[in-house]
């Protein structure tokens, strides 16, 4: 019997301030909106996105990402081994069988919530792993996000050009594109085939069958795997964009690859979603986030929201919510900012500013309360010079405990409003909660803007321009 999900919890009272933050009675104020915008998410974008099987490209309403995990898990449960989820965990382990490195080649939604879960959930060296060590599990990398010379030819140059006969001298791709068409990504997939075609000895065959694609139905990605003969391919859903993609096969087959649980992993987004069906609006953790979020922005000019990762293997998450954020509702001049810290880390080069400088942030701490490993102690030592024998006894957790509550101390102190999401550890069912919280919370806070969160069009001028520079 699989053990209960333990969910997250929010707590918005460091942002409680009569003089530079939100006031009750102004959450109160705001509660009949919420709860308005709350059954808009619901029942009309419900409903506008069932009329529409594929929504406009100028006016996109990818409401689909909400109800996705529940569609997964009942598909599964019906259809066991040929469902998409069955077929998923087939695949990658028919794959992870073969080799033991994967290149995951995609950009933006397509490759950051797969990395952000790759850095919560597994171990934090994972890749530095033996074979045996990491559970007969391939090492990951992630290419075809950015167009970087040196970073595509250092891994190429890794990865070799030479097939062994083991698994431990193979490797593969998964390419994540809906279309095919975003140059990233799409040169990315043309060079690193070419060098997987050229290790397997020239065999076109032999290497599609270590390619597995997640793609939409048509495309050029489409038709490019069919002329390759990849016989394994899973879908970018239709009404799912790619920034709210994760917990569909563009992060589940990555995810799977890893070994991670993905059942589990939709469980807990499918628990954030009853969550925010059915809680209060007084202790619904997606209106009470929204519902500060929104006063401090358009009440407070707050249009800086810092997402302070209290460890290192979370900062990937946090910018998966940059861009989610970002691309969401930075339209119409309109929308908060978002910037990813880690600290401790960045307390020594941002805290000063933070501290004392403009009064237009919002801090959202997020904190791990159950570490992967054991505590480690600071130790005793006959070495007393660098005079820690006094907190020999403490942890490293004990430490960062104390750094997160002397940091909002320092900021209840001096005004700098603060909210507090606490992670009841770093696994799949915690991680599942985390984005889907975060996509619906999106999608509502666009509603109270009066925004579509949906669609990026100001990203299209660039690709435009960037065409026309290489004159196509």
């Amino acid at each position: 019997m699989a053990a209960a999900i333990v969910p997250l919890k929010l707590d918005i009272s460091g942002a409680i301030h009569a003089d530079f933050g939100v006031t009750e009675t102004e959450l109160a104020a705001l509660r009949p909106s919420l709860e308005y915008a709350q059954k808009e998410v619901l029942e009309a974008d419900a409903k506008a996105y069932d009329s529409k099987k594929i929504p406009a490209e100028k006016d996109p309403l990818d409401h689909g990402f909400l109800d996705l995990p529940d569609r997964l898990l009942k598909e599964y449960q019906e259809r066991r081994a040929e469902s998409e989820l069955g077929r998923i965990m087939t695949a990658a382990a028919k794959l992870r069988e073969q080799v033991d490195r994967v290149v995951i080649l995609g950009i933006g939604g397509s490759y950051m919530g797969a990395k952000a879960l790759m850095d919560a959930c597994c171990q934090p060296y994972y890749n530095e792993l033996s074979r045996a060590e990491r559970g007969g599990y391939p090492r990951i990398y992630f290419e075809g996000n950015n167009i970087d010379n040196d970073a595509s030819q250092g891994l190429l140059h890794l990865l070799g050009t030479q097939q062994g006969t083991t698994p431990e001298t193979r490797w593969g791709i998964v390419v994540i594109s809906k279309s095919g068409e975003t140059l990233e990504t799409a040169v990315a997939f043309r060079q690193f085939t070419a060098a997987l075609v050229k290790s397997c000895g020239g065999d076109v065959k032999k290497a599609a069958e270590l390619i597995i694609p997640v793609m939409g139905e048509k495309g050029r990605l489409a038709d490019l795997s069919q002329a390759l003969g990849c016989k394994e391919w899973f879908p970018v859903p239709d009404g799912v964009g790619g920034r709210f993609s994760i917990l569909s096969a563009v992060g589940l087959v990555p995810a799977a690859l890893m070994g991670l649980d993905i059942i589990r992993l939709l469980q807990g987004a499918s628990l954030m979603t009853k969550h925010f069906r059915e809680a209060p609006a007084k202790e619904n953790a997606v209106l009470q986030f929204v519902g500060v979020s929104h006063l401090m922005e358009t009440r407070r000019m707050a249009n800086l929201r810092i997402l302070c990762m209290w460890a290192k293997s979370l900062e990937c998450a946090g910018l998966w919510y940059d861009q989610l954020l970002a691309e969401s509702l930075g339209k119409r001049f309109l929308g908060a900012t978002p910037l990813t810290t880690v600290n401790t880390r960045d307390l020594h080069s941002r805290a000063q500013q933070h501290q004392q400088g403009r009064r237009d942030k919002l801090f959202v701490n997020v904190i791990v309360d159950k570490w992967r490993f054991d505590s480690l102690a600071v130790g005793k030592s006959e070495f007393d010079q660098d005079k820690l024998n006094d907190i020999a006894a403490k942890t490293l957790p004990e430490l960062m405990s104390a750094a997160i509550q002397g940091t909002n101390e320092a900021y209840a102190g001096d005004g700098r409003p603060t909210i507090d999401l606490h992670l009841p550890s770093t696994d799949v069912t915690v991680m599942g909660q985390y984005f889907q919280w975060l996509m619906i919370a999106t999608v509502v806070e666009g509603r109270l803007l009066g925004i579509n969160p949906y669609g990026q069009p100001g990203v299209q001028m660039y690709k435009g321009a960037m065409k026309r520079i290489l004159g196509r």
